[in-house]
């Protein structure tokens, strides 16, 4: 008996250990959580988050805060397990974080650039907001392709085909939206003087092309700029936005509460959906948000993840996020999710 009880002690002993060594082997999964909120109208390691010199800024009494996930690259299964049974994280495949081939460097070094890339065009869409227009300025012309002779540097397309082109890659769009060989209207000014040339496009490298390379320009009498690092990704972009349009402006657009929200933008200030929204949402909550701007795009999932106390907004484009938070301020119904 005494034999059999060690041996069934050992065995006990034996799983034990082997459990706790297959709780802290790493799997192949992320976990997602709430990450770190940012006040686009206040200040990050003592600087202005939005820059702005030569032109008159506003205070608002409230705050604009863009939203971010937070990712634990390596889990072991206790981790996983803890976050399975989790109400604030998700635990997903790594591939979808991090896709095969692709290191952890370079992802983040993709998501620094898209991060990046959400600053220009939310300069880019707030600034048209504010009335400053971009100008699609012809930098270069082929001297044997097909605008050669027609148009020049310095032209300022105005529209193709009658479709005006608010920023630069509409031209490339309405040009690659007809088949090469079609005789295309191109409207610009020259000089300030306004005109028209027909160019018939050709095919290059299998697209169709009028042989210019074109510039976007927004000319503006004072410096923009912003200042935050340590985040990626482009979904800070619409709260970069109103954050500009904010200090710009003497409204203060956040009515004295503390609006979060997330969301990609487009230089025509189009909002795109986002990943992560469940944890973003519990961020928001956790910074003190009375309200959250929500992609319209990723109004059905963040419906099915709310956090009590906090309406959901639902805005498609930064014209609609500014109408939203203009009926908040007069006591108006803003659209919800």
């Amino acid at each position: 008996m005494r034999r059999r009880g060690l041996t069934v002690l050992l065995g006990a002993l034996f799983t034990a250990l082997l459990s706790i060594g297959v709780l802290r082997v790493p799997i192949p999964y992320v976990v997602l959580g709430p990450g770190p909120t940012v006040n686009t109208l206040g200040t990050a390691d003592g600087k202005e988050v939005i820059q702005v010199s030569g032109r008159e800024t506003s205070t608002s009494a409230g705050q604009l805060r863009l939203t971010t996930v937070g990712v634990q690259p390596t889990v072991r299964l206790r981790g996983a397990i803890a976050g399975w049974f989790s109400d604030d994280e998700a635990v997903v495949p790594r591939e979808l974080v991090y896709p095969p081939g692709e290191s952890t460097e370079q992802v983040e070094q993709r998501n620094a650039e898209d991060f990046k890339a959400s600053q220009t065009s939310a300069e880019t869409a707030a600034l048209r907001e504010l009335g400053f227009p971009v100008q699609v300025v012809i930098k270069t012309v082929a001297g044997d392709g097909p605008a050669a002779g027609l148009l020049k540097v310095g032209d300022v397309i105005t529209a193709v085909d009658g479709q005006p082109v608010p920023v630069a890659v509409k031209v490339t769009e309405l040009v690659r939206a007809k088949p090469a060989g079609t005789a295309l209207t191109i409207a610009y000014t020259r000089d300030g003087a306004p005109a028209t040339a027909t160019v018939t496009s050709r095919e290059q490298d299998g697209r169709p092309r009028i042989g210019v390379e074109i510039d976007q320009q927004q000319p503006h009498p004072f410096t923009l700029g912003i200042d935050l690092g340590d985040i990626g990704g482009p979904s800070a972009g619409l709260m970069f936005a109103l954050g500009i349009v904010d200090k710009l402006t003497p409204a203060d657009l956040t009515g004295g509460q503390v609006i979060a929200g997330t969301g990609t933008i487009d230089d025509e200030g189009t909002v795109g959906p986002i990943g992560g929204i469940a944890q973003k949402l519990v961020g928001a909550k956790r910074a003190g948000a009375k309200v959250f701007l929500v992609p319209a795009d990723n109004c059905a999932e963040a419906v099915r993840n709310p956090q009590p106390g906090l309406p959901l907004l639902r805005v498609g484009s930064l014209d609609e996020a500014m109408t939203a938070l203009e009926a908040l301020r007069t006591g108006g119904q803003p659209t919800r999710c």
